[in-house]
């Protein structure tokens, strides 16, 4: 490895202060549409669609293309991955059969499975179906028998029967119930067991129990041919086209497909702006349950929707990540305000979303670098790094543009700071060359 270097990276949870909403100012469509446009001028955007409930008032913008290098501006029917918003989905199906009397929380997941498929138990304590949806289970975020064959698709060849086996062998490392941990494998399996329970498809399901009854007749997994023209295509973070993902297997954690058309008919709903026939399943959804992350952080998780409070407010969201899409959506019932953010790049959509609800614009527009670095420094900087033996820090170049990617890590956009040093977006990261 031919350079040394210092890095400082600083990789959080970034909660951005909630604003008192008594005083809130209108919605600026004209000024949130400006300030898009810099995130895709500027920074690593491609196309990005933004709806917004305020006071009984809906409004949508955009900025960017729905693909590079000539497309369209998105609109309200183009359609996106929307991610692990998803999961908030399989937590509303959780509560409308909860709701029915076809299950209950506290019931063992193992009751739903096949004969012969276990799950792990800690000192006699069972994983319950609430464990599952509110990330308490103490499985880990990913099997460790998960080895895509393709990584631009990586769910796509992973199997009912590998999670099966992976789940029956499994040994938990801590105690069920009391650390609320992320994990994909959770949610996709508590999909699996609803499905299993109805006796229908995860995608069946959604439609049977949800989409319908909402009217969102453009959500779904499988995109038909009506529907291919609208399907956005999904960028990396190096801005190049990427392919979709598909997740047969984990369905329930991430497969869902939408437009901000069907997300603002979602939205409302979650409010309770208006009455549908799963209103009191989206209100057992959002009930708090558990903790999630630190004491101090605020935030609490009902069934995968997460709840983030301060002493006079709460919101209720939930963010999601694909290999080509960012996504989120959130909403305050007390304010009457809420987003949904759909981009079809690395783009952060969470600080979009953040930076409406709290009426802070100006923190999501992306100025322009005022640093231009010459070949022989660009030169000096790209190489590979040697962080540990086993870990390896590449920082490459294209077209003006600077990249890192880590030893088995996904890349992400680079931004210039100086010319000694380059910073992130996406997490509170910078690295400085020394």
């Amino acid at each position: 490895m031919k350079k040394l270097f210092k890095t400082v990276l600083m990789v959080m949870v970034v909660l951005l202060p909630l604003n008192s909403y008594a005083m809130a100012a209108p919605i600026d469509v004209d000024t949130i549409e400006a300030a898009l446009k810099t995130r895709v001028t500027h920074g690593d955007g491609v196309g990005v669609a933004v709806g917004i409930f305020d006071q009984g008032q809906q409004y949508f913008t955009s900025a960017g293309q729905v693909r590079k290098p000539n497309g369209d501006a998105p609109n309200e029917i183009s359609l996106f991955e929307i991610g692990s918003i998803t999961k908030t989905f399989t937590g509303i199906l959780l509560a409308d059969m909860v709701l029915k009397g076809e299950v209950k929380l506290d019931d063992p997941a193992a009751m739903y499975l096949p004969k012969g498929v276990t799950l792990p138990t800690y000192n006699g304590g069972k994983i319950t179906l609430l464990n599952l949806a509110t990330h308490t289970s103490a499985l880990p975020r990913m099997p460790d028998n998960f080895t895509p064959a393709d990584m631009t698709n990586p769910y796509v060849d992973y199997t009912v029967q590998q999670m099966y086996d992976f789940v029956s062998g499994y040994t938990l490392e801590r105690a069920i119930g009391q650390e609320a941990a992320y994990s994909n494998l959770a949610t996709g399996l508590l999909g699996h067991i609803l499905a299993l329970k109805a006796g229908m498809s995860y995608e069946e399901l959604v439609t049977e129990r949800i989409l319908k009854p909402l009217g969102m007749n453009d959500t779904s997994i499988t995109i038909s041919a009506e529907q291919q023209p609208r399907f956005t295509t999904g960028h990396d973070a190096a801005g190049e086209a990427t392919s979709h993902w598909d997740l047969p297997t984990l369905a329930g954690a991430g497969a869902l497909r939408s437009s901000v058309h069907d997300m603002m008919l979602y939205l409302t709903a979650n409010m309770g702006v208006v009455d549908t026939p799963i209103s009191a399943a989206l209100e057992l959804s959002h009930k708090v349950q558990h903790q999630f992350g630190p004491a101090d952080a605020g935030m609490q998780i009902g069934l995968h929707w997460i709840t983030t409070t301060s002493p006079d407010k709460a919101v209720v969201w939930h963010n999601g990540g694909t290999g080509g899409y960012r996504t989120f959506t959130g909403f305050d019932k007390a304010s009457k305000r809420g987003v949904v953010v759909l981009s079809n790049s690395s783009d952060n959509s969470d600080a979009i979303g953040w930076a409406i609800l709290n009426d802070d614009v100006a923190s999501m527009v992306v100025e322009e670098s005022k640093v231009v670095l010459n070949e022989e420094q660009v030169a000096e900087l790209v190489g590979d790094y040697q962080l540990t033996p086993d870990v390896i820090i590449t920082i490459s170049e294209s077209r003006g543009r600077f990249f890192i990617q880590v030893t088995g890590q996904q890349i992400l956009p680079l931004f210039i700071k100086s010319e000694t040093e380059l910073f992130l977006k996406v997490v509170e990261a910078s690295i400085t060359f020394v």
